[in-house]
């Protein structure tokens, strides 16, 4: 990792604006790409709001701003995709839009390129039958991207052991702690965060405590930094609703949502970009 590196980021929102910053910030060149020019804008600007708090806490000042910000390419077409050394999908969590991704970019990017998904929930392995699964890798990042150290690194069956040293490199190079995960619907985090938050679903459902109640007790007694409700609201219900259903598929009634959840979703309370989950904002 010695030379600047090049990356490409498809997919703009709040994690591929996170993710394209904890790159930037550490000196490499990204694109960021989204399917139309104002959501790549729009994902520029969220990166810039986050330097913005960074300057006013004293972390960097404005001239570091500035020059993170330039190093960041916002746009709707894949023009230098051809140059750069990794790509890292961020979209919808859904396998066959991914597949469909990544068989475009199989066409334009260059053979030494790596190819990773930010899944959190999708089998590697079948992501990278779409597409150079010699050079594919699971790179799951934390929400919000830039402050969580940890990244998930999964391999999928053909994942060759240079890809995984380099996906394990380069997520030390911009500042994280890689964990290598075997390939498995949920991979770690996932599978141990849906349960416990199943069962404070079905807490809230039995009338043994308030929501309020049992995030102030995850975050007292369990030192977690928020509870599983205002974790829920930041991650999304729309988003954990597929990854249940993912896991449910692959382990069974256990990790299937529970009416309080589905009832939610129903009634259109997604979460904080909503502006009405659990909670209300």
């Amino acid at each position: 990792m010695s030379k600047v590196m090049r990356i490409g980021i498809v997919g703009a929102g709040m994690m591929g604006a996170e993710i394209a910053l904890c790159c930037a910030w550490n000196g490499m060149d990204v694109i960021m790409k989204e399917v139309t020019q104002e959501r790549a804008d729009n994902g520029k600007q969220t990166v810039a709001r986050l330097l913005t708090k960074a300057v006013d806490k004293g972390r960097i000042d404005t001239e570091e701003k500035e020059n993170v910000l330039a190093r960041i390419q916002p746009t709707d077409m894949y023009e230098g995709f051809d140059e750069v050394d990794l790509v890292i999908e961020a979209i919808l969590e859904v396998s066959e839009v991914k597949q469909t991704l990544f068989q475009e970019l199989d066409v334009i990017c260059k053979p030494e390129c790596i190819f990773a998904s930010n899944t959190s929930s999708i089998s590697i392995t079948k992501l990278a039958s779409a597409a150079r699964p010699e050079r594919f890798v699971g790179l799951h990042f934390f929400s919000p991207a830039s402050m969580m150290k940890l990244v998930e690194v999964i391999p999928g069956l053909l994942t060759t052991p240079v890809t995984i040293e380099f996906a394990m490199a380069f997520c030390r190079t911009i500042g994280k702690e890689p964990v290598k995960v075997k390939n498995v619907e949920g991979f770690v985090v996932n599978r141990i965060l849906l349960a416990l938050m199943n069962e404070a679903y079905r807490l809230l459902d039995e009338g043994v405590a308030t929501k309020e109640d049992i995030d102030t007790a995850c975050r007292l007694g369990l030192g977690h930094p928020v509870g599983p409700f205002r974790l829920s609201d930041n991650i999304s219900l729309d988003l954990l609703g597929k990854v249940h259903t993912i896991l449910t598929d692959a382990y069974g009634e256990r990790f299937k949502a529970p009416g309080i959840f589905r009832e939610h979703l129903d009634a259109g309370r997604m979460g904080r970009k909503a502006g009405r989950g659990w909670y209300d904002y």
